[in-house]
């Protein structure tokens, strides 16, 4: 049951054939309202969408460097 309530759908089989099928109920709240839940994500403080991409730093990096180190490189010069 505890591999149900992760989201797997178990079948049963009895003489080679599936009898019963186990499957989670439909979520209530998606995934994204779990975690808010759960305190691990935060919602926006304003409301983005997608269609606000446009209002962040774009930063190229080329394919030779690690983005990482690029942005630690960033934030120690905000200091």
């Amino acid at each position: 049951m505890s591999r149900v309530e992760q989201g797997e759908t178990i079948e049963v089989p009895r003489h080679g054939h599936v009898v019963a099928v186990f499957i989670p109920p439909p979520r209530q709240q998606s995934r994204f309202d779990e975690l808010v839940v759960q305190g691990a994500a935060r919602p926006a403080e304003r409301d983005l969408t997608t269609r606000n991409l446009d209002q962040y730093t774009r930063i190229e990096v080329p394919e030779d460097v690690d983005p990482l180190a690029i942005l630690l490189e960033m934030r120690e010069n905000e200091r």
